[in-house]
């Protein structure tokens, strides 16, 4: 059997951009279908979030913390089959658009068939803590 893959790199601006705007309406539960159904948050500073309703949580809490927008701005992107590599540099923002926090991170992303999703995410903050 074979399965078409689309080529990520064509996709990705679409899919940040559409990323970028659940995260500023606040819409956790749009956000979290943009992650696999057993996708994995390693953010620094806490245990694995595992699991979409999870991860919907965790989102959920930076936005009450308030975090309200953050940009993805992409640096490097490979394709392996039905799985690609990211790396990118975010930067997140309060509701005045002030800057909250930037890093850089890493995205394991995996093709489910029809669209590509996040599988893995990991990110670090250039803040000293």
């Amino acid at each position: 059997m074979t399965t078409q893959i689309t080529d990520i790199k064509l996709s990705f601006g679409s899919i940040v951009e559409n990323f970028e705007r659940s995260f500023k309406q606040g819409n956790m539960a749009d956000l979290a279908a943009f992650y696999s159904d057993n996708a994995m948050l390693l953010p620094s500073g806490s245990d694995v979030i595992e699991g979409r309703q999870a991860i919907e949580a965790y989102w959920q809490h930076a936005i009450d913390m308030g975090i309200k927008s953050i940009r993805i701005d992409l640096m490097e992107l490979e394709q392996h089959g039905d799985s690609a590599t990211e790396v990118s540099h975010y930067t997140m923002f309060d509701g005045e658009e002030s800057v909250v926090d930037q890093g850089k991170g890493i995205m394991i992303w995996k093709y489910d068939g029809s669209a590509w999703k996040m599988h893995r995410d990991i990110w670090t903050s250039n803040s000293a803590y």
